[in-house]
């Protein structure tokens, strides 16, 4: 590959970097509207009975009753749920097998009020079920307590279908769920995916994304291999020395191999997408990044690209200032020009 526009950045743009290493930068891992997977037949049929507003457990050959229900026995592997025998109605009613008190729930938690997270062992079931217990005071939970499922009066077929345990034996009213008997086995469920965080660089990744603000990518050149490394990396991998030197590196590459995308995520530009690993000219290691301005149908591997940037009066120190890469127009690159780093 060639390494033509690939310089050492100066000494003093590192110690530049470091006077921002304490900022803390959020950073948000999520998939937009949720997971979708199939349930199969027995999470399925489990689903299905809570949103009929029902406990079932699953029976194994020697007897025990599993909740949740589990498609194979976790002692022998047999498969289970096969036959309507080997299902039990469990519960509503259960005993606290053991209990952490919630004083201040956050956003995302089932409950806006303090509540307790607990294993609760269903009557008749010989495991237990992870669920919230409002009890409605710390000093009313206990090992051993007795509490009973409350349900939702709009079911879809989800464990949040139980809307809480409550303490005593119940049972309570099951809510009347309007057109259920029209309503199919629940089979597939969409199951919402975000994590957020925020992340303290430090000064390696301070200085790569100082790059970014200014459209420039920035790696590390290991001084005894002499490999260069995109996303910097503060160590070299291949021989576990500092990697001290800063390499500028251009925006154009080769692209080593793609996929594409059909679930909606953050920052791609539309559905269907491509995602692949772009190698950056002077670089030896490819990194990961979305393809754009091209159909689909003509991504292909050895495609030459260029990075596609936030127009400069709208940059923020941020990786999100490369929105995507896209076709050059050059030739493509011949395979085994690339072909070690596929």
């Amino acid at each position: 590959m060639t390494t033509q526009g690939s310089q050492t950045s100066s000494a003093s743009s590192v110690s530049q970097a470091s006077q921002t290493s304490d900022e803390r930068v959020p950073h948000v891992l999520e998939f937009p509207g949720g997971y979708t997977r199939s349930t199969g037949p027995v999470i399925g049929r489990f689903l299905t009975g809570l949103r009929s507003g029902r406990i079932h457990g699953v029976r194994t050959p020697d007897g025990k009753v599993l909740i949740p229900p589990t498609e194979y026995d976790p002692v022998t592997a047999a498969a289970l749920g096969a036959a309507d025998e080997d299902w039990v109605e469990v519960g509503p009613a259960g005993t606290v097998t053991s209990w952490t008190w919630v004083d201040e729930p956050r956003g995302d938690h089932p409950l806006d009020r303090p509540f307790a997270w607990a294993l609760i062992r269903p009557d008749g079931a010989d495991t237990a079920l992870l669920h919230v217990v409002d009890s409605g005071s710390k000093a009313v939970m206990a090992t051993g307590m007795r509490v009973h499922a409350t349900w939702r009066a709009e079911r879809t077929g989800s464990v949040k279908d139980i809307a809480s345990f409550v303490p005593g034996e119940g049972p309570a009213e099951v809510p009347v769920l309007a057109g259920e008997a029209e309503l199919e086995p629940v089979s597939l469920v969409t199951l919402p995916h975000r994590l957020e965080y925020r992340l303290r660089p430090g000064t390696v990744w301070n200085h790569f994304i100082d790059g970014m603000a200014v459209g420039q990518i920035r790696g590390t050149r290991c001084p005894t291999c002499g490999k260069v490394y995109v996303p910097p990396r503060g160590a070299c991998p291949a021989d576990g020395l500092p990697a001290t030197e800063w390499v500028d590196l251009p925006d154009t590459g080769v692209l080593t191999t793609f996929a594409v995308n059909n679930v909606p995520a953050a920052g791609a530009p539309e559905v269907p997408f491509i995602s692949g690993y772009v190698l950056l000219d002077g670089a030896d290691i490819a990194m990961l990044v979305l393809v754009s301005d091209v159909p689909w149908q003509d991504v292909r591997i050895g495609m030459r690209v260029r990075a596609v940037w936030v127009p400069p009066g709208q940059r923020t120190r941020s990786v999100k200032n490369l929105k995507w890469f896209a076709p050059t127009g050059e030739p493509d690159v011949p395979y085994e020009r690339f072909e070690e780093y596929v």
